[in-house]
C-alpha cells in the first residue's frame, strides 16, 4: 500500500508517495488513547495525504504534550573515545645515591608532597672514616613520593632506587582512536574529560600527542591529551571518557535530541503552530548528549514537540485530525 506524505523545506510544502505504515501498533494506540480525550471530543482517522494534527488543549494535555523552541547556542562535533590517566614521562623521577651505605634518617613518606631540593633521608658512608660520610639525599623535582623502597638502617647500593617522585601538576591522558577515525584528530585540538571517579568534575585538555605507531590488533592509535591537575583528581591508571572537539560553531541552531524522529531514512520533527503540528523534515549537523544542530528545516523560535510527538506521529500516519461530536 502507498499513500503521500506532505513535507515542509524552505521552499514551502510538498506531497510525495511512501511506504505503508505498521497500521496494527497504531490502531491499538488509537485505540486507548481515545478514551484519555475530553467528552465530546474523537479522533478522527481518514486517508488520502497526511496534512496537520490538530489537537485541542485538553488533548495535547492527555498526550503529555511538551514543546521547545529552536534556539541558537554553542554546539561542537565530538569524537568520544576511552582512556586512562598516566603521567608524564619527562615529570617522573627515579631517586638513588653514588655510594654504598646505610640508611641512618628518613624525612620523607609515601603521599608526601616534596619541593626541588628537599631532603628526602641521610645514608651513611661504608668508607673509612672518623666519623663515616653522612650524605643527604635531596629530591631532584617538586613532586608527589609515589614509592619509598627503604627504611631505617637499610643498607643501600648505588644502583638501589630509594624513592619515587611525580609531578603531576600536570597529567596526560592516553587514549585509543580507532584507524578509521585517525584523520580527524590533530594536536591542539581541545578535549573534554570525564573521570568515572569524579563525573561531576568537567575537565579540559588539549591533544599534544598522536603515536606514531598504530596498534595491529585492535586498529587503534593511542593520542595523548595533557591537562592541568590543581586540586590533585587525576591519580595513574584512573579511567576517563575523552570528547575530542573536532568542530566548533558559537550560534548553532539547535532543538533537544528528544524531538527528531527517525523513519523510513527520514528525520523529522513536529512543529507546532497554536492547535496545529506540522510534519518538518530536517537536516541534522554537530550533536551532543542534549541537542543537536539543526542546519535545514528550522528557523530561531519555531517550537517543536519534544513529548508526545511520536503519538502525533501516530495520528499523522493515520490521517488523524480532531473534531467535535454532534
Amino acid at each position: 500500500m502507498k499513500f503521500s506524505v506532505a513535507t515542509r523545506s524552505r521552499s514551502g510544502w510538498s506531497v510525495r508517495a511512501c511506504g505503508a505504515p505498521i497500521l496494527l501498533a497504531l490502531f491499538v494506540y488509537l485505540g486507548t488513547t481515545a478514551g484519555a480525550f475530553a467528552h465530546g471530543e474523537s479522533i478522527e482517522v481518514g486517508g488520502g495525504a497526511r496534512g496537520p494534527v490538530r489537537l485541542s488543549a485538553a488533548q495535547q494535555t492527555a498526550l503529555a504534550v511538551q514543546t521547545a523552541p529552536a534556539s541558537t547556542r554553542p554546539l561542537a562535533t565530538l569524537l568520544k573515545i576511552n582512556g586512562e590517566v598516566q603521567l608524564l614521562p619527562d615529570r617522573q623521577a627515579h631517586v638513588s645515591i653514588r655510594i654504598s651505605g646505610q640508611i641512618k634518617g628518613l624525612s620523607a613518606k609515601l603521599g608526601d608532597t616534596v619541593r626541588t631540593g628537599q631532603n628526602l633521608a641521610l645514608v651513611q658512608s661504608r668508607l673509612v672514616g672518623d666519623p663515616p660520610a653522612t650524605v643527604a639525599v635531596t629530591a631532584p623535582i617538586d613532586g608527589v613520593v609515589d614509592a619509598r623502597n627503604v627504611v631505617l638502617g637499610q643498607a643501600v647500593e648505588p644502583n638501589t632506587e630509594l624513592f619515587q617522585l611525580s609531578d603531576r601538576s600536570q597529567m596526560n591522558v592516553i587514549g585509543k582512536v580507532y584507524e578509521e577515525d585517525l584523520g580527524k584528530v590533530k594536536p591542539g585540538q581541545e578535549a573534554r574529560i570525564r573521570l568515572l571517579a569524579y563525573p561531576d568534575e568537567a575537565l579540559t585538555g588539549k591533544v599534544t600527542l598522536i603515536e606514531p605507531n598504530l596498534d595491529q590488533a585492535s586498529r587503534t592509535v593511542k593520542v595523548w591529551i595533557q591537562l592541568p591537575n590543581p586540586q590533585g583528581l587525576l591519580k595513574p591508571n584512573m579511567f576517563a571518557t575523552v570528547s575530542v572537539v573536532l568542530r566548533s560553531n558559537d550560534a548553532a541552531l539547535t532543538i533537544p535530541n528528544g524531538a527528531i524522529i527517525e523513519a523510513n531514512g527520514e528525520k523529522f520533527v513536529f512543529v507546532r503552530d497554536g492547535d496545529t503540528f506540522n510534519r518538518v523534515e530536517v537536516t541534522i549537523g554537530a550533536s551532543d548528549d542534549q541537542s543537536c544542530e539543526i542546519t535545514d528545516g528550522l528557523v530561531p523560535g519555531d517550537e517543536v514537540a519534544t513529548q508526545g510527538n511520536r503519538q502525533i506521529y501516530t495520528l499523522w500516519l493515520t490521517g488523524g485530525s480532531t473534531k467535535a461530536k454532534d
